[in-house]
C-alpha cells in the first residue's frame, strides 16, 4: 500500500532536499521526495510528491504541511490520487463517475494564465535556512 502525499503550491525554487530537511527540522520521515519538472526547461512545476513510511506518518505530513505558509502562498498537503492510466484519453470518465460540465477554457474564458513574477526572490539557501527554522 502507498502512502504518498502531494504537495502543492510549491515555489519553483524548492527541491527535494529543501523538503527532506523541512522534514527532518519536523522529525518527520519520508522513504523518498520527488518534485515534479518540466521536462524541457528542469524548472519545477510547483508540486512534489512525498511517499511516507506509514498512513499515521503521512498524516503527520499532511497536517504539519497543509496550509503552511511559504512566501506569499499557502502550500497544499493532501493523499495523493492513484495516477492515470496512460492509455485512456484525456476526458474519459470511468464508469460510474460525473461528466465534467466543460472544458477548463469555456469554464473561465475571462481567466488568463499569470506570466513571470514581478517580486524578489529571497536567495534559497537563505530561505531554506529560515523556513527550517520557523516549520
Amino acid at each position: 500500500m502507498s502512502f504518498t502525499v502531494f504537495l502543492g503550491n510549491l515555489p519553483t525554487w524548492v527541491t527535494a532536499d529543501d523538503i527532506k530537511q523541512w522534514l527532518a527540522a519536523e522529525d518527520l520521515v519520508a522513504d523518498a521526495v520527488k518534485v515534479i519538472r518540466n521536462h524541457e526547461t528542469q524548472e519545477s512545476k510547483g508540486f512534489a510528491f512525498v511517499e511516507a513510511p506509514t498512513a499515521d506518518e503521512m498524516a503527520s505530513i499532511i497536517r504539519r504541511f497543509d496550509r503552511a505558509p511559504l512566501e506569499d502562498r499557502l502550500l497544499r498537503a493532501n493523499p495523493a490520487q492513484p495516477p492515470k492510466g496512460k492509455d485512456a484519453p484525456r476526458g474519459v470518465q470511468p464508469a460510474g463517475a460525473a461528466p465534467s460540465m466543460a472544458p477548463r477554457a469555456q469554464q473561465r474564458p475571462d481567466r488568463k494564465r499569470r506570466g513571470g513574477r514581478d517580486r524578489e526572490q529571497t536567495p534559497r539557501s537563505a530561505f531554506a535556512t529560515e523556513l527550517a527554522k520557523v516549520l
